[in-house]
């Protein structure tokens, strides 16, 4: 279970507080009235490198370093981004860049202990042919096992470390913004804030930027306490340490305009011991500007859990199939529909995921609603359900919604995380050509009529050779980039006790996917993670050879590990589980077809191979199955 599981680790996953916005500490970066440093100057330029010079003038006997430090992220590069050194004359060479990117650089130098920087120059590489980029490929090359990073001063380092339920938005000013749960591995965001920050331009590179809600809303104590003064009970006070920071979901709602929800989860019960659990909330943050990481203001209360058995609210909190309230108001995601309807969906390991249109002005309900208790009928205005595990279970282990919509395919996507977080976890999708439903899985199952198991999956627990693989994959954000490329991000989590680390499975990793959409509509997402792979067209003799192939159809807890299957020439295939079956290619859809089983490919980074390179991978469906696969030498 989700929310009890999270207590059990909490040790080493953790719901911590950081700062409003992130200062890098320890050293300062001033400027050395002694020396001035000139604006660097390209000298030369190719598709993959920037040949830079530069100059220092002043008391340059004190002297004892010079270089270039360079981002294609952050617009002031320090020296804790991309450093190169210089020499005598102030010249470097700048290589493993990529094609057609621009890049902030300054040159540097240090003296008297003490850095002294040269205004910004931005540079941009030449443009490569797809051919040429994929032959000067280099695979992202930070760190998986992060233990060694993990502390609050190495968070500059961190890149995609230390991420746990991502939100992801794609802003006016070409960066990708991320926000998160408060959860780390060893308790290293203590002090920090709430819902940590960061931001990309090429999904590959992540600037860390800190929190952005640095203490309890104002509002949320006092609400409560309004509420359970009309429930009948009394005040409480409870340590703002004590309360949960859940789950954000962010969104561009137009140019100046970004909305965050959140969820805020109550400590206590409502009662005493032998009562049920006390209360969520979600709540509202908007800007103007996602770089400005200080400028979230909160627009405070949306919505909170809503119960149909009036105020009887005195259930054992272990009574899980008797749980008090139908609705859970954690896990926001947050749709703008084509006919500019604003909707929100929440609601996790209750009776379902619910649906409720909002103000799109304000972000707030639409309509007015009442106190949250009552019967079925008095708390409709809390949401409609959409889908459900298991029609009547008030405990069911379904959480973490997500909701997108493809005009290309015409429908309304609902992304779900299944079950306990640290090993089982595991994504599935259903779809509808209606907000409200109904959302149907890819065998027909009716989830928000009827109810039931939800397919296809999306992600589960994987192994590929040569790796320890990823567990714990769920609670998805799913976004695009304007152009028709779609993509899955969540946290994967290290397997238990890997290199002798009994804490291993905290290690909580962010990755991005991409997403295909195969012939029938539906979203597989690519087994390697995201690794700004060149796109060149797939020829049929690079399918010819031998595969990694993966049946990750449901398993609970178990990591789905990988087997041998060999395309021969022939288009037979001579090893595996399809062994004397056959294959096609389309090559214009890149749809590879093995023993009758249709097959997104894709090139993506091979993150298993040493050194990490670049390679083909495959991800599709049956009614009930999922596939995935990768190539090998």
């Amino acid at each position: 279970m989700k929310r009890l599981t999270f207590s059990l680790i909490s040790l080493l996953t953790v719901f911590t507080f950081m700062a409003c916005s992130d200062g890098l500490d320890n050293i300062e970066y001033n400027r050395n009235s002694d020396i001035v440093v000139t604006i660097p100057e390209i000298t030369a330029t190719t598709g993959t490198s920037l040949t830079v010079t530069s100059s220092v003038t002043g008391n340059v006997n004190q002297v004892v370093k010079k270089g270039f430090c360079y981002s294609a992220n952050a617009q002031n590069p320090t020296i804790k981004d991309n450093v190169v050194d210089a020499d005598e004359d102030f010249n470097a060479t700048i290589s493993g860049l990529t094609g057609n990117t621009s890049y902030y650089i300054r040159a540097y130098a240090y003296s008297n202990s003490r850095y002294t920087y040269s205004d910004v120059l931005t540079a941009t590489t030449e443009s490569l042919s797809l051919d040429e980029q994929l032959k000067n490929y280099v695979a992202p090359a930070y760190v998986d096992n992060y233990v060694d990073i993990a502390s609050w001063d190495q968070r500059h380092e961190w890149n995609l470390a230390n991420v746990h339920d991502p939100t992801v938005m794609l802003a006016e000013d070409g960066y990708y913004y991320m926000y998160q749960t408060d959860a780390s591995y060893g308790n290293a965001h203590t002090a920090g804030g709430h819902f940590h920050g960061r931001r990309s331009k090429d999904l590959v590179n992540w600037e860390y930027l800190g929190g952005v809600m640095p203490s309890l809303p104002g509002w949320v104590i006092p609400k409560l306490n309004e509420i359970r003064s009309e429930m009948g009970l009394s005040e409480v006070s409870p340590e703002t340490a004590d309360f949960g920071y859940w789950a954000p979901c962010a969104r561009k709602v137009r140019n100046g305009l970004y909305r965050m929800y959140y969820s805020i989860v109550c400590p206590g019960y409502l009662d005493g011991a032998n009562s049920w659990g006390e209360r969520a909330f979600i709540g509202l943050l908007e800007n103007s500007n996602p770089a400005d990481n200080n400028g979230w203001e909160d627009k405070g209360y949306v919505i909170t859990n809503a119960s149909d058995k009036g105020l009887n609210f005195h259930i054992r909190p272990d009574n899980w199939a008797n749980c008090y309230y139908k609705w859970n108001a954690i896990d926001p995601s947050y749709l703008i529909d084509n006919d500019g309807k604003h909707y929100l969906i929440y609601g996790s390991w209750h009776s379902g995921i619910a649906a409720l249109e909002v103000n799109a002005e304000t972000g707030k309900p639409l309509n007015t609603l009442p106190v949250p208790w009552g019967t079925g009928e008095e708390i409709a205005a809390y949401g409609s359900l959409i889908a459900t595990r298991e029609m009547g279970n008030r405990w069911q282990a379904s959480e973490g919604p997500e909701v997108i919509y493809n005009a290309a395919t015409g429908y309304y996507y609902l992304f779900m995380a299944y079950d306990a977080l640290e090993v089982p976890y595991n994504t599935r999708v259903c779809r509808s050509q209606n907000i409200y439903g109904p959302y149907l899985g890819i065998d027909g199952t009716n989830l928000t009529e009827t109810g039931g198991e939800m397919l296809p999956i999306v992600t589960h627990p994987y192994k590929f050779n040569n790796s320890h693989g990823w567990v714990g994959i769920a609670h998805c954000a799913v976004f695009d980039d304007g152009n028709g490329n779609w993509y899955y991000a969540s946290q994967g989590r290290f397997p238990e006790n890997v290199g002798g680390n009994t804490y291993s499975n905290a290690l909580m990793m962010g990755q991005v996917r991409s997403i295909r959409w195969n012939s029938q509509g539906w979203p597989v997402v690519m087994p390697e993670r995201y690794g700004a792979v060149p796109q060149i067209a797939i020829m049929e003799d690079e399918l010819i050879g031998n595969w990694e192939h993966i049946d990750l159809s449901y398993s609970y807890g178990k990591q789905k590990e990988s087997s041998n299957m060999t395309l021969a020439a022939d288009h037979t295939i001579t090893d595996g589980t399809w062994k004397g079956g056959t294959w096609s290619y389309d090559a214009e859809k890149q749809i590879l077809t093995a023993n009758g089983v249709e097959l997104c490919l894709q090139r993506e980074a091979d993150w298993e191979a040493n050194p990490r390179t670049h390679t083909i991978v495959y991800a599709g469906y049956t009614n009930s199955k999922t596939y995935w696969g990768k190539k090998t030498k």
